[in-house]
């Protein structure tokens, strides 16, 4: 999920791309961030103990986790994302992952679903920051591209938008390319699974 104040009209469920400098489109799935979704499962059955999810966006996931007795705290730049995921009956933070955030290194999960590993546009830095919220057993599940998408890093803006949109950093990760990028992160893939046309992992220490 695609999160920060300027992408709310994806979270109240507009239609909404991505645009690529050369002028490429890429298709946000905002139908899927406000309800549940096949392959969902494969990352709620996985959350055992308290879990952080990151970009949380509506809140579909964090609420699912609370349905399930499972306590979970959903983390998100967006206000908009923070109001929708508490109306869901979950809880929410407005903050950035890269902020400080409560249980630090104590969290038992740490989620990064819909496509949030490009949070930022570098997802070794991403998943090094993660790790730190992530007790010694923790795990990192998260959510990737099919086999044969490598590694991406392009310059993006939300459209429709306004036509002054900032510009910035957004990446892409294959299934294939996860295992070196969670290496240098200090990672290791114990894990990947697919459920239909989504892939997931499990990340842990190495």
């Amino acid at each position: 999920m695609i999160t920060g104040t300027e992408f709310d009209r994806g979270l109240l469920g507009h239609h909404c791309w991505l645009e690529l400098a050369d002028g490429e489109r890429i298709e946000l799935p905002v139908h899927r961030w406000t309800a549940p979704s096949d392959g969902d499962d494969v990352l709620l059955d996985a959350c055992t103990g308290p879990t952080v999810d990151l970009g949380c966006g509506p809140g579909r996931l964090t609420a699912a986790l609370a349905h399930r007795g499972v306590a979970a705290l959903g983390v998100d730049t967006s206000r908009t994302a923070v109001r929708l995921t508490r109306r869901r009956g979950g809880s929410a933070l407005r903050r950035s992952v890269f902020d400080r955030l409560p249980g630090e290194g104590r969290w038992q999960h740490a989620l990064l679903a819909d496509g949030n590993i490009g949070i930022g546009g570098d997802p070794v830095g991403l998943l090094r920051r993660t790790a730190q919220l992530i007790a010694d057993d923790g795990d990192v599940l998260l959510e990737l591209e099919p086999p044969g998408h490598g590694l991406r890093h392009e310059r993006v803006r939300l459209r429709p938008g306004r036509a002054d949109g900032a510009w910035f950093t957004w990446a892409w990760v294959g299934v294939d390319a996860i295992a070196g990028v969670a290496m240098r992160a200090g990672l290791r893939v114990d894990w990947t699974t697919r459920h239909e046309h989504r892939w997931f992992a499990r990340l842990e220490r190495s």
